[in-house]
């Protein structure tokens, strides 16, 4: 009987063929650059067929390795499928991995997520991960989770993704140790008063900053911190400001110490995930279920 690859084999070559890298591909598998190598060589051994073009320049799929890759990906997406039902079918829990944007806030996802299980009777079960926008896109890329919620910025590439609009998030200006007489926010206030943000590298600064370039000012940033949790510590403390969610605030019971902003500052709130995805059909009940909780409290 002829040899046949393994489940691990297999799965490593789709993700050599997904980003066409060794060094990248064996990250992603989680091995050294050796192993990884070594496994596509046997691969193509117990094969004969060379499926990887190798040189000076780099590595890239043969011709028959492009069709062998093919073939093979709904194959083990219809594995992993069949083992995620009969994992449901057998009464064992299925753990969906949800990336929380930080920048968001994860108590939001926390409520969904209780809500959620108070009213499905199923075996489906949650990890949530505080993740910044980056280090989000590449675990979602990668499998590491299986849906991300987020705001859908600008500098966020997303090609692939399923994108499902759940929400519009209203920003608002929070400072609970300032004093204002007036309904809402002009650039003129915005410029005065000392801010506090969030962290250099978050894709939330970078929107925050185009907002400035748009109002054409120049605020001072007090302290940049990298949770909203903690923003909203600092602004309690201090006579500072942050521009925040509103949802965020009412979730966390501030009903309070916040004011409209002038020039409205709104973010599209988006759930994210891969259609190809083995859980699909127990992502989609959670994704559809949000869904309708928004569609219903417009």
């Amino acid at each position: 009987m002829q040899e046949r690859p393994s489940i691990q084999q297999l799965e490593n070559f789709i993700i050599y063929g997904k980003v066409r890298n060794f060094a990248t591909a064996a990250h992603r598998a989680n091995i050294t650059q050796s192993a990884f190598s070594f496994q596509m060589k046997k691969l193509e051994e117990m094969l004969n067929i060379q499926l990887i073009t190798r040189s000076n320049r780099g590595s890239d799929l043969t011709r028959e390795g492009e069709f062998f890759l093919q073939k093979i990906i709904p194959i083990i997406d219809e594995l992993d499928e069949a083992i995620d039902e009969l994992q449901k079918f057998a009464g064992k829990a299925v753990y969906i991995n949800i990336g929380a944007l930080m920048s968001m806030g994860d108590i939001l996802m926390n409520r969904h997520i209780s809500y959620f299980k108070q009213h499905n009777d199923n075996n489906i079960c949650f990890n949530v991960y505080n993740l910044e926008a980056k280090s989000m896109l590449k675990k979602l890329d990668s499998g590491q989770i299986d849906i991300a919620s987020t705001f859908l910025l600008p500098q966020m590439h997303v090609d692939g993704c399923e994108k499902k609009l759940f929400c519009k998030d209203e920003f608002v200006y929070y400072a609970p140790c300032l004093d204002f007489t007036q309904d809402k926010i002009t650039d003129d206030i915005i410029q005065r008063y000392p801010l506090v943000t969030h962290s250099p590298d978050y894709f939330m600064t970078n929107a925050l900053e185009d907002y400035f370039v748009k109002l054409k000012i120049h605020p001072h940033i007090d302290a940049r911190l990298s949770t909203p949790y903690a923003i909203i510590h600092y602004c309690k403390h201090n006579k500072v400001a942050t521009l925040i969610s509103k949802r965020l605030l009412q979730e966390l019971g501030i009903t309070n110490d916040y004011y409209e902003l002038l020039e409205p500052l709104n973010f599209s709130s988006y759930l994210l995930y891969k259609h190809e995805n083995p859980k699909i059909k127990s992502m989609e009940i959670f994704v559809d279920y949000i869904l309708d909780l928004y569609q219903q409290n417009r």
